[in-house]
């Protein structure tokens, strides 16, 4: 299983980006998925997440500006961003914690990681 985070850039302050993290492979289902973010000298913290079920979690310093959903059928989670900030300058990752069907049909759970992409915001 791989996990594809894309999206990232450069923007000015007050603009918008949409973050994806695709995943690929022998998945039987993915979970719950969260969005981390990762500036440098910091620790990674988790910015937003999605159940299996649709149930969102925010951190306080971007709620109302981003939305996290997801699209089951494409294996895809999204992270809208909006009215993004200087401070939302970090490497963003999407993880996910996946139900693997192995080729003997049995099925195992794990989590993954994406790469990272980097989302810059210029005041």
């Amino acid at each position: 299983v791989q996990l594809q985070a894309s999206g990232g850039g450069l923007v000015q302050s007050g603009g918008s980006l949409r973050l994806s993290c695709a995943a690929s492979g022998s998945i039987f289902k993915i979970n719950g998925v969260g969005w981390y973010r990762q500036a440098p000298g910091t620790q990674r913290d988790l910015v937003a997440a999605i159940s299996d079920g649709g149930i969102t979690y925010y951190v306080d310093s971007v709620k109302g500006r981003f939305t996290i959903s997801r699209d089951n059928a494409k294996n895809t989670v999204y992270l809208q961003m909006h009215s993004l900030k200087p401070e939302d300058t970090a490497v963003y990752y999407c993880a996910a914690a996946v139900t693997v069907e192995a080729a003997s049909r049995d099925h195992f759970d794990y989590d993954f990681w994406g790469q990272g992409t980097q989302v810059t915001v210029s005041s």
